[in-house]
């Protein structure tokens, strides 16, 4: 029936229909992340490939040096020069963590070269060298940060 020639019932979608858009737009959300993960993934498979197979690189020494500089600038004797997930640990960071004698053997990869490198270079120059966990995800340790150190000798 019509009222001045309009139609008396409007068009409406029908439920079918808003759960078909509905289900695609999940769809396509599900897609996206996806693809998010995958990149995620491969992005952190290059990580650990890089620093279990590489050496530390003359940029990541100019990191170091700017690093150093720019903290002994603002007054520090200190400067947080590397870090990694403690996963990359043998002991998954537990002898970084509470201290212990001898965490410098559960290092592998770059964290080991750079503990070399530290051994070789900055320590006969004065230099010391901290490790410790930066922060603790889930209550679980999580990065190991390197510290370089300057600080004057206490007598």
């Amino acid at each position: 029936m019509t009222l001045n020639g309009t139609p008396t019932s409007q068009s409406v979608t029908s439920t079918e229909d808003l759960r078909k858009h509905a289900l695609e737009l999940q769809l396509l959300e599900m897609e996206r992340n996806e693809k998010i993960r995958a990149r995620e993934a491969k992005k952190h498979a290059e990580f650990v490939e890089d620093f279990l197979r590489k050496q530390i690189g003359e940029t990541e020494r100019a990191v170091i040096k700017r690093l150093v500089t720019k903290a002994a600038a603002d007054g520090k004797y200190e400067a947080l020069i590397y870090s990694f997930p403690s996963t990359f640990c043998t002991d998954s960071g537990r002898a970084i963590n509470n201290n212990l004698p001898g965490w410098q053997k559960t290092l592998q990869g770059k964290a080991k070269a750079l503990l070399e490198l530290f051994e070789e270079v900055a320590k006969p120059q004065g230099y010391g060298l901290k490790a410790m966990i930066i922060n603790f995800p889930d209550g679980m340790p999580g990065d190991v940060g390197f510290f370089l150190t300057w600080e004057p000798p206490v007598n």
